[in-house]
């Protein structure tokens, strides 16, 4: 496959992703800023190779082949992730771009040992889970800190937002995945939250508590 064959069919899994639907060619379009009418021309290789079930008008889909190809790819792109982090000493907001372009590296056994190498890491830097070689992987229970009521403890264990001012925001205010947070207040007027993390107490807003994921804590 060529790379941007690559590209379209993670997309067209992220797009669908826990959807039962058929994705729509403009939905892929704004996605990867491009023309619809690429799109249709793109999905039609795929469609021959086996990767996607394609109707026109009627949206597309990954095949089995096409899912399994995708979690591959994500595979490799959250291993090299973990990599830049953990060996190379990358800030978590500067590897996704770089892992876009490791994740196209076809060597099968170069991943093998690369997972072995960091020990077979089951989430990436940015809490997202890491399918296995074969396509598996465990996906976690968790939730926006803006659906969680006060009171409400749990770990700190992803993101829904990957983008580089926000990562640097949790860098500046010192919170990390796998950081302890409780919910001490939430505020109706504003939808700001007030928490503490580190024996910190701080106030985040809206915007932060609905793009940071808490695994919650089972209470005794």
């Amino acid at each position: 496959m060529t790379l941007s064959e690559e590209d379209y069919i993670k997309t067209i899994y992220h797009l669908g992703s826990g959807k039962e639907q058929p994705i729509s060619t403009n939905a892929i379009a704004d996605q990867m800023n491009t023309k619809p009418s690429s799109v249709t021309d793109m999905l039609k290789k795929l469609s021959e190779k086996n990767m996607v079930n394609y109707k026109k008008y009627k949206g597309v889909s990954l095949t089995e082949h096409g899912e399994l190809t995708a979690l591959s790819i994500i595979r490799k792109h959250r291993l090299w992730e973990v990599f830049l982090v953990d060996k190379l000493g990358f800030a978590w907001d500067e590897v996704h771009e770089v892992a876009e372009q490791l994740e196209h590296i076809k060597s099968d056994k170069l991943i093998d040992k690369l997972d072995t190498y960091l020990g077979n890491p089951r989430v990436d830097p940015h809490g997202d889970p890491i399918p296995s070689k074969e396509g598996e992987f465990k996906k976690s229970v968790k939730k926006l800190i803006s659906e969680l009521p006060t009171g409400s403890e749990g770990v700190c264990v992803g993101v829904n937002d990957s983008s580089v001012a926000f990562l640097k925001f949790l860098d500046k205010n010192q919170i990390s995945l796998g950081d302890t947070l409780k919910i001490l207040e939430k505020e109706d007027f504003d939808g700001s939250v007030s928490i503490i993390i580190n024996d910190r107490e701080m106030r985040i807003s809206d915007q932060i508590a609905s793009n940071l994921f808490l695994e919650v804590l089972e209470k005794n």
